[in-house]
Parts: C-alpha cells; structure tokens; sequence
C-alpha cells in the first residue's frame, strides 16, 4: 500500500495489525482520484472509518486542504498518525479515536466537501453511516459529495431524503458509490 501521487508519492504506508481493516486497492484508489481530480485541491475531508488512513492521505497528498479521520479502533488510529507523520502531512490533520457514529450525530464544525465512508464489511455499517450523512445535510457544503466503499455484495437500495446517487464504479471487489445533494428547482 502506497501513496500513488502528490506530495507524498511514493510514501509506503504502514497496515493496521490484524484483519480488522480492509484497505482500499491501490487500483480502486487510483481511479477514485483519477474520479475526482482537481477537485480534491483544499477540500476539507472527512474520513470515517479510517482503518490505514490512505484515502485521506491520498486526499493529503493531492492538496486537500484538510482531513479528519475517525477510527475507533485504538491500533488503526496509531497507524493513521504514524502514516501522516512518514508522509510529513499530520499538520493538515486530525485524528480522532472514537465512534463514527457518534462523531456523525453530534459534529457542529465546518462542512466538509467529501465524506468517505469504509466502514467493515458484512455489517451494513455503511447504510447507517450514510443515512445519518443524509439526515444531516449542514454535514456537506453545498457541492459537497459522499463517497461509499463497499463490496459489491453489500450494495442494497437505500431510501435517501437529501443525498442522491450520481454515480457507482466497480473495481473487482470494491464497489465505490458517489452521492451529492441535489440541486435547488427553480
């Protein structure tokens, strides 16, 4: 697992111990930012369930403006600052250890531009990570969009209120879903 482009190209980062996280492809990864392109430059990022921390890394890497990761994990939030310090990108960061959950119902800080969700698998943590992204629209700036890593296996319908999908990739076993808030009718 690699930083693919940026500042911190090159830059291998270190794996969470055990198999309590499951890393983006560096292949999914790749096309994610090939998705998003400049877009990514000064976004602030929200990156929930953090695991490794290579999106928001990435995120780093390509001139996102900051990231906040959330883990609750005590071992994949010690290897998300260790990955931003071996990167020289921790000052653009923070990294709380806590509940996604939890962060997601009570944050009253600024938007964000892009909310990623990872959650583990199996566990249809990312429907109700999603939904209270949903529930919470102040969450996102006004073109601010949410991006959901699942297996494809995973993908159900949801019932939305104010996100919409506009787009869905698959990249072998990850299936990356793209949400926004509709425009306004005039």
């Amino acid at each position: 697992m690699r930083v693919i482009a940026g500042s911190a190209r090159g830059f291998k980062l270190r794996s969470v111990p055990g198999d309590s996280t499951r890393p983006i492809t560096d292949r999914a990864k790749e096309s994610l930012f090939s998705i998003l392109g400049d877009w990514v430059v000064d976004a602030r990022v929200l990156d929930l369930f953090g695991g490794t921390g290579a999106v928001g890394i990435e995120a780093l890497s390509r001139e996102a403006g900051f990231v906040q990761f959330i883990d609750r994990n005590r071992q994949a939030v010690e290897t998300i600052r260790a990955n931003l310090e071996h990167c020289k990108l921790a000052e653009f960061a923070q990294v709380l250890q806590g509940d996604s959950f939890t962060v997601l119902e009570s944050y009253r800080g600024e938007p964000f531009d892009i909310v990623f969700i990872a959650p583990p698998q199996y566990q249809e943590l990312w429907m109700r990570a999603l939904l209270l992204v949903d529930k919470r629209p102040e969450l996102l700036s006004d073109d601010g969009i949410v991006i959901v890593q699942i297996h494809p296996k995973e993908d159900q319908p949801v019932a939305l209120s104010n996100l919409v999908e506009y787009d869905r990739r698959r990249y072998g076993s990850v299936l990356l879903l793209f949400y926004e808030q509709p425009l306004p009718q005039e």
